[in-house]
Parts: structure tokens; sequence; C-alpha cells
């Protein structure tokens, strides 16, 4: 190697076709699990086969969808790599990793050890994937996690059409007329308006973030000002301190309530307002009150949970802004309609018990529905005034609704939890301003113990959403709504 590629990037970047190139994974734990997830998200028919000592139970779960991947519970030996043209090793152990190398190394096959640079032969990239379009990742396996970023960062601003334009040009190409140079100066004439369009989103947003920034920062002066001239410091302090005084010992309960509600939403994206909706029934409050609570603790949890998500990266801005106005709709609307038969809560809550176990089936069904072929996003505004509607119904049904809908037709996970928690900031505000409207704010008590439970919880929630088993989560909280509002139902039938 001379002077003047020293220390450069030196990886080729090539595409194989993993449905005809047999590939050899090495080890059954979750880095293994990682790998294959990895591999199967890109490449659905890879011909693979997995040979480990322990095959941990969520490797099965993922194999069983896919037919062409091959599990053998059993430790390494040569005669795996028979028809093998790759092979990936997972395991905790450098040693043993290198040994594996240099058997592989010896039959001619290309080898890879995870989170081992230095015993690759190639590096598995971070694959942006829209349809036909491809772009690979790599940092010559010196950073996994810068290279996980850049992909977040471009797979957010290359927009889901782009396979469509793809189509079209593909499409194209056939009638164009003229020799080699003259289809590709054609071509260049087409793509160049794809080109200035998407470059100008790069700057627009950094200049209506520092906008937006001066505006609230201005707004929060203001506001401030405007506040403590009419309220001093000491009196606020006084009227605090009566509040405090008059707490009982339900505020912890509702608390904790808060708390477990919104570690459960912020951690999946949705079961905030049914999962406390559910505990305030339990203890006797009328649905209308519970939603109200619900929703008014909801402002400032997701508000929070929606600003950690932010932080975080986890908000597509197309995404949120196509939910959140119908979704503050269809909030208004729903509360007005269950504030006006507040009279007959007698007869609603049972009605409400069948709505939150409806719920509770629908998130356990979300868990245990065989995977279905992703779909392109559609009516996601007509989607998000219903979740609104029977949110505010049922205290809880925007997330279950809104945010599993949308997975389920496509989107990221992690992108659909951000940002239909930053709308569901707008919603229980409208929310709760038309509950608090009519019904007034009596029960300050419970709101409050939920807002403060839920704000705890909420930066603790947005971390945690990248490293919890999804999937066993939303079997739990289905599973203890779906028991507690039967109780619910038979308590209120049985008076």
């Amino acid at each position: 190697m001379n002077s003047a590629s020293h220390g450069k990037n030196q990886l080729y970047p090539l595409f194989f076709k993993a449905d005809q190139l047999p590939i050899l994974i090495i080890g059954g734990g979750p880095v293994a699990l990682e790998k294959l997830s990895n591999l199967l998200l890109h490449s659905p028919d890879a011909r693979i086969t997995l040979v480990g000592r322990e095959i941990i139970a969520e490797i099965r779960d993922l194999v069983s969808q896919h037919s062409y991947v091959n599990v053998v519970e059993k430790p390494f030996d040569e005669g795996d790599l028979e028809s093998i043209r790759l092979v990936i090793s997972a395991l905790n152990d450098s040693d043993l990793s290198e040994q594996i190398g240099n058997t592989v190394r010896s039959k001619g096959l290309l080898y890879n050890a995870a989170d081992k640079p230095e015993l690759c032969d190639f590096y598995l990239s971070s694959v942006i994937s829209k349809g036909n379009l491809k772009i690979a990742i790599s940092t010559n396996g010196k950073s996994p996690t810068v290279a996980k970023r850049l992909k977040e960062l471009l797979n957010d601003i290359i927009p889901d059409e782009i396979d469509e334009a793809i189509e079209d040009l593909h499409a194209l190409r056939p009638s164009l007329k003229g020799d080699f140079q003259k289809k590709v100066t054609k071509l260049n004439e087409i793509t160049s308006a794809l080109v200035r369009k998407t470059s100008r989103k790069w700057y627009k947003p950094n200049v209506k973030r520092i906008l937006l920034n001066a505006l609230f920062v201005i707004a929060v002066m203001i506001s401030g000002h405007i506040v403590f001239s009419l309220l001093p410091p000491a009196t606020i302090w006084n009227y605090s301190s009566s509040l405090i005084d008059q707490l009982d010992s339900s505020f912890l309960y509702f608390m904790l309530g808060g708390f477990i509600a919104q570690m459960i939403d912020g951690a999946l994206g949705m079961a905030y307002g049914v999962s406390a909706t559910t505990f305030l029934l339990s203890f006797g409050i009328s649905p209308a009150v519970a939603s109200m609570s619900v929703h008014a603790s909801e402002i400032f949890t997701s508000g929070v949970s929606g600003l950690m998500h932010l932080k975080f990266g986890n908000v597509h801005n197309k995404l949120f802004k196509a939910i959140v106005v119908p979704g503050v709709l269809g909030a208004i609307l729903g509360a007005y309609v269950l504030t006006e038969f507040e009279n007959y809560s007698t007869y609603i809550k049972p009605i409400v018990g069948v709505y939150t176990l409806f719920l509770g089936i629908l998130i356990i069904y979300k868990v245990v529905r065989k995977k279905q072929g992703r779909k392109k996003v559609k009516r996601a505004g007509l989607l998000a005034t219903f979740g609104g509607f029977l949110d505010s119904i049922g205290g809880g049904g925007w997330g279950p609704v809104v945010s599993s809908t949308l997975i389920a037709q496509g989107k990221h996970p992690r992108l659909v939890v951000g940002s239909v928690n930053l709308a569901e900031f707008f919603v229980s505000l409208a929310s709760s301003f038309t509950f608090l409207t009519i019904l007034g704010g009596s029960h300050w008590q419970t709101i409050l113990g939920l807002i403060l439970g839920g704000v705890c919880a909420a930066p603790i929630a947005a971390l945690l959403s990248k490293k919890l088993n999804v999937k066993a989560m939303m079997l739990i909280v289905g599973i203890v709504i779906v028991i507690v509002s039967l109780r619910i139902i038979l308590l209120t039938l049985l008076k």
C-alpha cells in the first residue's frame, strides 16, 4: 500500500443477491438475531442457514415466517460450510471467531465476525431501502453508530415516492431516441428538477427551526412577564401550599397510575389513555371525568414524551403534519359527545369498559397475528380523525388505533411511535380544553397525580423505546387491559 492511500477507506461497495448466494450465520443469541433480522429485512427470500448451540425463541419466531431459512441447533463444524458462499459469526468469543475465520478462509469463502472488524473480509452496511432504491452506508467498521444515524437522517429526507420516480424513468428509457449521449442528456434534464427540489429541502428546515426557536423564546418571555405581573410569586406560593394541604392518600395511587401508563405509552407509542382510563374506572370515577383527567394529564406527559422523541430523532415530519389536525378535530367531537351523556354514566361505564376491552384485544391481536406485507400509508387524516374521536370517548385509543394501523401499513415503528406521541400532545390539548370548558376543574388531584407520574416516566420511556422487547410488552399490556376491563364490566352489571 502506498503512502497516499494509507489510512483511507479501501472498501469497495457491492450489492449481492442474497436469494441466490447461500449464507451461513453462526450463533443463536441476540447478536445472531440482529444479523438475521437485518438480512431478511432487505432480502426476505435470502437463503440462510443458522447454526448455534442454543437458539433463542425470537429467532425461531422470525424463521417461522421465512421458508428459505434453515435453523440447526448444534455446535458449528467444518461440514456446515458445504455449499455456503458467505459466513457471518455472531459469537461473544474472539478466539472462537478467529478459529472459525481461519477455517472459512481456507475454504476460499468470505467471512464476517460481528463487532470484530479486524477479523472481517466484508462488513454489513446500514441500508436505506425505498423500493428499488437501496443505499448502503459504511464507516470502514469504525463506527456503526454513525452509520446508523446517517441512515435515519437520509431515510427521513428521501421521500417514499422516489420509487415511483425510478419506475417511471425505467419505463421512459425505451422511448428515448438518439445515441447513448442524447439519452443521458435527456434523463439529466428530467431528473434535474428532482435534484433542485431535494437540495432546497436541506436548507429550509434549518431556517424554520431557527425562527421557531426564536418565536418560542419570545413567547415564553412575554408569557412569564404577564403571569408574574398578574400573579406575584408570593400569591402563587400560598395558593400552591393550600392545594398541597388538600392532597389525600389517593393522590399517590393516581401518580403511580400515571407513571405506569406513560412508561407503556412512551415505549410502545400507544396505550397511555386506555391504561390510565382503565385504572381510573376501577376506582369508581365516571367515564367523562376519567377521560377529562387522562387528557388533561396527557397535555404534559405527551408534551414531554414528544419533545424527547424529537430529541432522539424519532419524529417523521410529513406523517406528523398529516395526522395532527384531523386528530384534534376528532378529539373535540368525541369530548363533546361524551359530556352530553355525563348524566347517564351508569350506562356509559360498561360501554366504555367494552371499548377498552376491545382495545386490549386489538393490542394482543397486533402481537400474535402473522406478519403481513407492508402497504403504502393511505388516508392517514381519516384514520387520525377516527382515532381522536374514539380517544375522547373512551379516554384512550389514539395510540392503539393510529400507531398500530400505521405500523401495519408499513411505516417505521420508531418513527410512528415518535410522530404519534408528538401529535398526541395537540389531540390531548383539544380534548382536555373541551372537557374542562363543560365539566370544570374540580378533579384536579386526579389530573395532577397522572401528570407528575407521567412526566417522571416520559424521558425514561422514550430512551427505552429502542431497547425493550416491544412485542412482549404489548402482549402483557393487552392482557392486563382485557382483565381489568372485564372486571369493570362485571362489577357495573352486577350492581
